[in-house]
């Protein structure tokens, strides 16, 4: 009798140690900063929150950096906030409501997730800072206050339109063929300048204000983008790509992607090229946050990105003449670049620091130009991200996290090397922070020798065997990190992660192969995706590794991921039903060889045929045969990163087949979730059919 009573105990011991402590709501009740903006005139930050779909803009001043919320849209309706910017003279805020610019196509056009009777349109609206007062001015994106602070130019229907800020009356400045965009004033404000897609080809142009004259600077038929002025306005540098389409080459083969760094003087419109990119598979031009992050900086140093050692680093040059030296070196990569003010150094985010596992962590760093002096400026146990600095050049902003706290504005002050996190009186009350664990890095080996990264998420205790979860990003250029990440919707899958853990699943978050973070051949590795999906050997080793820990029962492991993820997690389900027995696919991608379709020319790549065949061999498609896993499928009808058709399709194999599957569809939606309400929706899905088969 005692012994049973003794097993009681110990059974409810291990329930009551995995009983929800949370909900969905509240683990997904964080807000989000986005926009982080600093005045060039007063000791101003902004930033827009998203507080449970409800998006509005918060102010702080130094030195106290109390919060202010400045603006007050009061619906879960959607709208999106970007383009925040401060006018030179601090006196008012510039933003773009609507639309979704995460996406891959339409980023400009309108988005209606709460299905209002009209679709809600891209606006750009302007907040007075002197008396509060917020106003939608005109219907446009992408825009641009001048040095003196009177007119806005921004883009409406792919054309440059303007308007003066105290006297709102939109129009047209003129007329172009082709799609404009990388509007910018020169330092005088007399001059426009920006690049025109032709199709085939585009060019860098300058509009003349004053003369209503337009003028292209050094054109030809090559793709020129990224312009930025010198800080003198009398010269541009740019980026210069091959156009047109090239001769059929071997489609499975990897090969230098070329690119240039040209100037070309405003007045003569002659431009030649400074800088050539080693012909290299490492000297291709960049992928990873901001591409080649063109700047031209103060003693007339022209700034770029490369990965041409391997990693993705920063390099300065002469304008004129003499060779680029490297500035950032070592085994990390370098993203979000920022010219200081004064533009004689360089703010970025790193992922390196005195910690041995901080290569899956973000700290800001700093670099002189000329000197080339490296610092750190952040360090610990947190991810500190996007950084400003503030025109008093006494403080630093940027966002941070930490394992338990989700990403808020936080400010370094340079004189102290103090960080003080402000607005968490935002945080809901409710939101379960001391709940939140600590995930830990884990190192294993892919069959093929490579070091993949992953972050394991357990509670500790419980009674027997757990069930397991593997994450798989999507992207794939991404890097899951140990604690919050710095994009939302990664920042929500951190949460379900959590919410998961919590109920008592072992969770792992792997790090694929083509994902950022870990050099050059992991970010850009042969025989991925539709040339032969080598990237499933990490994903399948991460399950194989959750097989082998002791504590998890092998015949209980899921799956779930989204956009690439999704396609991975397909393709988990597809293959390895044995490994993998349940999984929850949102968004994926699953069919690849409709990407090859045949030339409408006589030539063709000589491995044309093998290329189809090693797409659809990579595709999920490819084995429904061996599919016995039960799957989840989710995805939005508005989504404009993976075309809903990749899930319908699939849908429909799988009732001719008369496989099963559920599904949720998620109308007038994105790939983003853009209504919180959907957000909760999905995530208490996943979560749920997750549990009904696995039963943590």
């Amino acid at each position: 009798m005692k012994k049973v009573k003794l097993s009681i105990f110990i059974f409810l011991l291990g329930f009551n140690l995995f009983a929800q402590s949370f909900t969905m709501e509240q683990v997904t009740s964080f807000p989000f900063p986005s926009e982080l903006t600093a005045s060039n005139s007063k000791d101003w930050i902004a930033w827009a929150m998203n507080e449970k779909g409800l998006r509005n803009i918060y102010l702080a001043q130094a030195p106290h950096f109390d919060t202010k919320k400045v603006t007050n849209f009061s619906v879960d309706d959607g709208q999106e906030i970007s383009s925040l910017q401060f006018t030179p003279d601090g006196n008012n805020l510039i933003f773009v409501r609507g639309g979704e610019h995460g996406s891959n196509w339409d980023w400009n056009v309108g988005i209606n997730p709460s299905q209002s009777t009209f679709m809600p349109k891209v606006e750009i609206w302007k907040l007075a800072l002197v008396n509060g007062k917020v106003e939608m001015i005109t219907e446009g994106d992408e825009p641009i206050v001048s040095p003196d602070s009177k007119t806005v130019a921004y883009i409406k229907n792919r054309q440059v339109w303007t308007f003066d800020l105290n006297d709102p009356k939109p129009a047209q400045l003129f007329e172009i063929k082709g799609s404009v965009a990388n509007l910018s004033w020169s330092p005088s404000g007399d001059l426009l300048l920006f690049i025109v897609n032709r199709g085939t080809h585009s060019m860098v142009a300058v509009f003349d204000l004053r003369e209503k004259s337009l003028r292209y600077l050094s054109p030809s038929f090559s793709r020129d983008t990224s312009p930025r002025w010198s800080p003198d306005g009398r010269k541009v540098t740019f980026i210069r790509r091959p156009g047109g389409k090239p001769e059929p080459q071997p489609i499975l083969e990897q090969r230098h992607n070329p690119w240039e760094i040209w100037t070309a003087d405003i007045q003569t419109t002659e431009g030649k090229m400074r800088w050539k990119a080693p012909e290299t598979l490492r000297g291709s031009i960049s992928t990873t946050h901001g591409g080649a992050n063109l700047h031209w900086a103060a003693d007339n140093q022209l700034i770029y990105l490369s990965y041409e050692d391997g990693w993705p680093h920063l390099y300065a040059m002469d304008a004129e003449a003499g060779p680029s030296r490297q500035l950032t070196k070592g085994n990390f990569m370098v993203e979000h670049v920022l010219l200081t003010p004064d533009k004689k150094s360089l703010l970025f985010t790193a992922n390196t620091g005195p910690l041995k596992d901080d290569i899956d962590r973000r700290h800001i760093g700093r670099v002189d130009i000329l000197s080339g002096k490296m610092d750190i400026w952040s360090q610990g146990e947190s991810i500190e991200t996007n950084p400003v600095i503030l025109c008093g050049n006494q403080f630093l902003a940027c966002i941070s996290s930490n394992s338990k706290r989700p990403m808020l504005p936080t400010i370094l002050s340079l004189e102290t090397g103090q960080m003080k996190v402000i607005g968490e009186s935002i945080l809901p009350p409710d939101f379960p922070l001391e709940q939140m664990l600590t995930p830990k890095q884990v190192i294993f080996k892919s069959p093929d020798g490579l070091n993949i990264h992953a972050q394991l998420f357990e509670k500790e205790g419980g009674v027997g065997k757990k069930p397991a979860v593997l994450f798989v990003h999507g992207g794939p250029q991404r890097q899951m990190l140990l604690g919050w990440h710095y994009g939302d919707y990664y920042s929500n899958t951190y949460a379900i992660n959590q919410y998961l853990a919590n109920m008592g699943f072992v969770v792992l978050s792997v790090n694929f192969r083509l994902g950022i973070g870990y050099g050059h051949e992991f970010h850009k590795p042969e025989r991925t995706y539709w040339q032969g999906a080598e990237e499933y050997l990490d994903v399948k080793a991460a399950g194989e590794y959750l097989a082998s820990l002791p504590q998890v029962d092998a015949q209980r492991i899921g799956i779930y991921g989204g956009s690439y993820g999704g396609y991975l997690t397909a393709l988990a389900l597809a293959k390895d039903s044995g490994l993998f027995k349940v999984g929850v696919d949102i968004h994926g991608v699953h069919e690849l060889s409709s990407r090859l379709e045949m030339p409408e020319g006589f030539e063709k790549a000589p491995d044309f045929e093998k290329a189809q065949k090693t797409a659809f061999y990579s595709s999920p498609l490819a084995y429904l045969d061996t599919w016995t896993s039960p799957v989840l499928f989710i995805h939005g009808d508005d989504d404009r990163n993976v075309q809903v058709s990749q899930t319908v399709d699939l849908i429909r194999r799988f009732e001719e087949r008369k496989m099963p599957f559920e599904y949720l569809i998620i109308p007038d939606d994105s790939h983003h979730w853009m209504k919180y309400a959907n957000l909760v929706k999905v995530n208490t899905a996943t979560v749920d059919f997750l549990q009904k088969h696995l039963k943590p």
